[in-house]
């Protein structure tokens, strides 16, 4: 069933010399929709190999899309063709304490563990949260979307699924988190191959070593969360990533991908979710 639907501005441009005269706003109508397992299945398994990148070989994507379209009344769809068309970007939660044996979250849970043994305290966190014995619940946080979606599909992706969670708790659903572990992707700059060959200036070059350890999103709510976690870090891929070069990609830079890690309370998620839906909210028409 549709949960809403949202509207909202893309502009579209020609070429450089002519993006003045050709540049338009296009309307998007984007509706939110339930999973249906037996049509996003395909959708969500692309999108969960987007989010692991280069490591996705390591996951068996197939179970784990399965487990996450097992919940079909927890989490939402984005689409623009009817309930019937592929989503463009998802957002769901599982209970990592619930599911701890599963043999898909185990992988994704081990995965974890080991990405995150370069922050001590975060590793202790996690093991600790994740334990058999844990006093806590913590919940896995899965969100992805297809490039080029707008961010502001995102805040009612998040404000609706805390209200689905307050209703699933009330009917002794155990949804009741007091974490989110939230695996994503960010990327720092590299300098262009393409200018190494044509030998650009030295300066431009320099700052992009400068800019080299600089954290750029690509998700724009991430830069949100991760300022909200109790622990965050990123790592490196356990296979190598593929950089795309700037000319490719942006004006001048190419781009290094890399994993984010993040770990946020409940009281800080809802914060950050309240604060998603005045950051990013959709202008008025």
């Amino acid at each position: 069933m549709a949960k809403r639907k949202e509207s909202s501005n893309n502009e579209a441009s020609g070429s450089e010399d002519s993006a003045s005269d050709n540049e338009e706003i296009v309307n998007v109508d984007f509706d939110f929709f339930d999973f249906k397992p037996d049509i996003d299945y395909q959708a969500i398994k692309n999108l969960l190999r987007q989010t692991f990148d280069s490591d996705n070989v390591i996951f068996d994507l197939s179970a784990l899309a399965d487990l996450i379209l097992s919940q079909s009344s927890l989490g939402s769809t984005v689409k623009c063709d009817g309930p019937e068309s592929d989503p463009f970007a998802y957002l769901t939660v599982v209970n990592a304490n619930l599911h701890r044996d599963h043999p898909a979250l185990r992988q994704v849970i081990d995965y974890i563990l080991s990405k995150s043994k370069k922050n001590n305290d975060l590793s202790n966190k996690i093991r600790e949260l994740l334990a058999d014995d844990a006093k806590t619940t913590t919940a896995l946080l899965f969100s992805e979307r297809l490039i080029n979606m707008p961010t502001e599909v995102v805040p009612p992706m998040y404000n609706m699924l805390l209200d689905e969670m307050k209703k699933a708790i009330q009917n002794g659903e155990k949804y009741d988190f007091d974490y989110y572990i939230i695996i994503s992707k960010s990327f720092t700059e590299i300098v262009s191959l393409i200018d190494e060959e044509d030998d650009r200036p030295k300066k431009k070059k320099k700052k992009a070593a400068q800019n080299a350890k600089e954290i750029f999103y690509f998700h724009a709510e991430d830069e949100l969360i991760m300022q909200n976690s109790e622990f965050s870090l990123v790592y490196q891929f356990s296979n190598e990533a593929q950089e795309a070069d700037s000319k490719r990609a942006f004006q001048d830079y190419g781009i290094a991908p890399q994993g984010q890690l993040m770990l946020i309370s409940k009281q800080n998620f809802e914060k950050t979710v309240s604060e998603m839906l005045q950051m990013f909210a959709i202008p008025a028409q």
